[in-house]
């Protein structure tokens, strides 16, 4: 059995996670942390982390990227593996989560996802073959209430793309103005409006084809499923080290 302390246990995430976790016999959240509680749970909500002291082996995090440094400070104290699922860090937060993975087990990845992660993966095969005779670019769409753009879904898959090619390639975040485009351009645009929970396309255009791969997320219990996946995962590691959704697919692809 799994014991995960839930952080962020109240929001939308948190709700769906503990509501999905009911269903799983190898996992059981012990305590959820929450500075907003509300609703009944079948676990202790705790105000701030370190009021818990629930004996756990997975803290999974569903809040905000300004809990970082209360949630590494945690886990430095009770050595045990985290799971990060916000989004919107900074590249100063992502620093320091490399910086702690050195000597401590920590899981992040941009999107909880099975489906996204596979799309990720797919594209660091194909990106490099199809790059000579076609253009690329990644397109997002959230709900109107999403703080951060471009998501970091986004990000990642274009990161994953320009990382695969070879050549020299640069993101160009929206178009504006007078020029035609450049080829080594990898295109990144954000679109908000309404409650879309989460839809990514990445198109490669070619002359005379169009490959197109796209994501739409129906309902946030595919991050929930994603996070549990991981911290089932994580909450058997005791090596340090970051670690992502392949390291939990362990699939050759």
């Amino acid at each position: 059995m799994t014991r995960i302390i839930l952080n962020g246990c109240c929001g939308k995430m948190g709700t769906v996670i503990s509501n999905l976790v009911e269903k799983e016999e190898n996992l059981q959240i012990v305590a959820g942390i929450d500075k907003f509680p509300k609703g009944e749970r079948s676990y202790p909500i705790f105000n701030d982390l370190n009021e818990c002291n629930v004996a756990y082996d997975v803290l999974l995090d569903f809040s905000r990227p300004d809990s970082l440094s209360s949630i590494i400070a945690y886990s430095e104290k009770t050595k045990k593996p985290m799971v990060l699922c916000s989004t919107g860090y900074t590249k100063e937060d992502l620093a320091l989560i490399d910086e702690k993975s050195k000597t401590l087990p920590i899981f992040r990845s941009a999107n909880m996802s099975v489906g996204v992660n596979l799309v990720n993966m797919l594209l660091r095969k194909i990106s490099p073959v199809l790059y000579e005779n076609f253009d690329i670019e990644v397109i997002e769409k959230h709900h109107n209430q999403k703080v951060d753009a471009p998501s970091g879904t986004a990000v990642m898959l274009a990161n994953t793309i320009k990382e695969s090619i070879e050549e020299e390639t640069h993101f160009v975040y929206g178009r504006e103005g007078i020029a035609k485009r450049d080829h080594k351009e990898i295109g990144i645009h954000a679109i908000r409006g309404g409650s879309i929970v989460g839809d990514h396309d990445v198109i490669f255009a070619g002359d005379g084809e169009v490959i197109e791969i796209t994501h739409k997320a129906i309902s946030r219990e595919v991050f929930a499923v994603g996070a549990l996946k991981a911290s089932d995962y994580m909450g058997k590691i005791s090596k340090p080290g970051l670690y992502d959704m392949e390291d939990v697919l362990n699939l050759s692809f």
